[in-house]
């Protein structure tokens, strides 16, 4: 057990450093242009930096989650917390397997009914989905590799919790959407995340610290994607491209194929 919570604090390490390393290049590198020509796709590739600032909530989160595996005291409150809910014996639902999606369905929900959030359809897509396939990138592998067990003692695939992962990725996106335009609807999806990972505990299926660990797993995947979108999207585009135009740019995935997890990195010039 001790080697496999190594393991996975190694994978973490290294993901973050990762990242760092990637965005500290792209703040320094040069972007050569033969010609004048500066369309919208240059400029936001040019002008998308990793915003250290909004790490801090999902590192603080992740870093509780992961200290609550081996730091004694962070285990007794775990297990404090479930002794508690066993004794109020609360009635349990399975409203939390729907609730994790709701506050991106209500994005999509406001624009068709005309409430506009920062990008468009294809954009917003293009940066929900990459956060949804972060999300799972960064929980999968780590059930696996952390193997801890569930509090009904049904499988060992506690931490992190995947429904916190996915809830607050969804709040967080619908938070980024809004909250240029109406910070107030910006905030509605929270609801919905605390709401899910507050039943995944009352549902017996995760402790304290696996919630707490999805939730800034579900923060940083959907940071992670707003960052990459414009090299994502630069990518999409790639060959509609004016062909008189040098760009240089870095995305990084963490993947997990065969037992085995890794960084994957993609260059483009």
């Amino acid at each position: 057990m001790k080697k496999q919570r190594q393991k996975m604090l190694i994978y973490f390490i290294v993901l973050m450093s990762a990242i760092s390393t990637i965005s500290a290049q792209n703040n320094n590198d040069t972007i050569i242009v033969q010609k004048p020509i500066h369309d919208s796709i240059t400029t936001a590739v040019q002008k998308s930096k990793l915003n250290y600032k909004s790490l801090i909530i999902p590192a603080a989160f992740i870093g509780y989650g992961v200290a609550g595996l081996t730091v004694r005291g962070l285990r007794e409150i775990n297990l404090d917390t479930k002794i508690e809910i066993d004794e109020h014996k609360p009635t349990r639902i399975k409203f939390d397997d729907y609730t994790q999606y709701a506050p991106g369905l209500i994005v999509y929900g406001l624009n068709l009914a005309g409430v506009k959030g920062k990008h468009n359809l294809r954009d917003r897509t293009i940066i929900y989905a990459s956060s949804q396939l972060i999300a799972a990138a960064f929980t999968l592998p780590l059930k696996y590799m952390v193997k801890e067990e569930r509090p009904d003692r049904s499988n060992t695939m506690s931490f992190p919790s995947g429904h916190a992962a996915t809830a607050f990725s969804n709040a967080q996106f619908m938070f980024r959407e809004y909250k240029d335009t109406n910070f107030l609807l910006s905030l509605s999806g929270y609801p919905f995340a605390i709401f899910t990972g507050v039943y995944r505990m009352l549902n017996d299926k995760h402790w304290l610290g696996d919630v707490v660990a999805g939730t800034g797993f579900g923060i940083l995947s959907t940071e992670l994607a707003y960052w990459l979108y414009p090299r994502i999207d630069h990518l999409l585009r790639g060959k509609n491209k004016t062909k008189n135009t040098a760009l240089s740019s870095t995305m990084v995935m963490p993947f997990y194929q065969n037992n085995a997890v890794g960084i994957g990195l993609i260059k483009t010039f």
